[in-house]
């Protein structure tokens, strides 16, 4: 196989939009109240269960008076109200005291995963073990200390959290409009992708998923992956590489020391030490070259939003984070 001529069109008639996202007090809030549930006590009590307890349960199930695959449990651990459990399951967990025993009658959604239930109906003997109410920290000068303001001033720690939205929000931005761009430069370009460039994105796929599969403790033989399920991710990816080489190539594109060094810093705030790792990386030729690749993409993409038509869209914050 030859090397492909590479074509990039025309990308003027290319649209791409730009996210513009408000960082608020309601935002900031939010984000703090995130925060205050990640730091969640739960404290055992002896008072009935209810929304939002942590509940510790044994439990049987039956199908026509004979237990299922599935359908016990010792000791298992519930958060009522989060929506793990079957709703029929879950509204008879609230008012259980320690020790108490209840039965009732559970059907199966039709299109419940397990198919050997799936459309029946179980009757379940559940017997709550222990109770646990959960305590969330007030936002105080304790709190803020928590998340690395050594004074413990309010207004500073919102500040911090203010900071770090924008940063997120920066790299989601620049996310989507990167996304936008190379899509719209595939579009526009024709290229013959060499077969043997794509077979070997295929195995790079496959072994990074085996590896992933691996470290969540699932074992997968590597040849028993279906190759095809993987081609047409590494075509695309062999293709954007194959014409950002060649605008990189063309159009003299290069990353410059201070864009490494500011990418380095803003890694690096999001770090309680942004000076240790800081120089963790600038300690390393090979993740300073790491950097380099990156921020030369990045002003490949700016050389593509240059000559495409981009317009700002205003966007709500939930729905640039993923929560709406």
């Amino acid at each position: 196989e030859v090397f492909p001529e590479i074509t990039v069109g025309d990308l003027s008639a290319a649209t791409i939009e730009r996210p513009v996202v408000e960082i608020g007090a309601a935002e900031i809030d939010k984000t703090i109240e995130v925060l205050r549930k990640q730091r969640t006590e739960y404290l055992p009590v002896t008072r009935a269960a209810a929304p939002g307890d942590v509940v510790v349960i044994d439990y049987v199930g039956k199908i026509d008076d004979v237990a299922f695959d599935g359908g016990t449990a010792n000791g298992q651990a519930v958060v009522i109200g989060d929506g793990r459990l079957l709703p029929d399951f879950e509204s008879n967990l609230p008012g259980l005291t320690i020790g108490e025993s209840r039965s009732f009658d559970v059907t199966f959604p039709a299109d419940y995963h397990g198919a050997d239930v799936a459309g029946k109906k179980a009757t379940f003997t559940v017997t709550l073990k222990a109770v646990q109410e959960q305590k969330l920290p007030a936002v105080d000068a304790e709190f803020a200390r928590s998340l690395g303001v050594a004074d413990g001033d309010i207004e500073k720690m919102r500040a911090d959290v203010k900071a770090n939205l924008e940063r997120e929000v920066a790299r989601r931005v620049q996310a989507r409009v990167k996304d936008q761009a190379l899509k719209a430069m595939l579009d526009a370009s024709k290229l013959e992708v060499p077969k043997a460039l794509v077979e070997m994105e295929i195995d790079r796929l496959i072994q990074g998923m085996a590896e992933n599969m691996k470290n969540r403790g699932m074992e997968q033989k590597v040849e028993d992956m279906p190759r095809d399920l993987f081609e047409q991710e590494a075509r695309r990816r062999v293709t954007i590489g194959l014409v950002l080489a060649d605008l990189v190539r063309r159009e003299g594109i290069r990353a410059e020391p201070e864009q490494v060094r500011a990418m380095v810093e803003d890694y690096a705030q999001s770090y309680e030490q942004p000076q240790e790792v800081i120089q963790w990386y600038f300690q390393s030729p090979d993740r300073i070259r790491e950097i380099e690749s990156v921020v030369v993409e990045n002003n490949v993409v700016e050389w593509m939003l240059s000559k495409a038509q981009v317009s700002d869209k205003p966007t709500p914050f939930d729905e640039l984070m993923g929560n709406a």
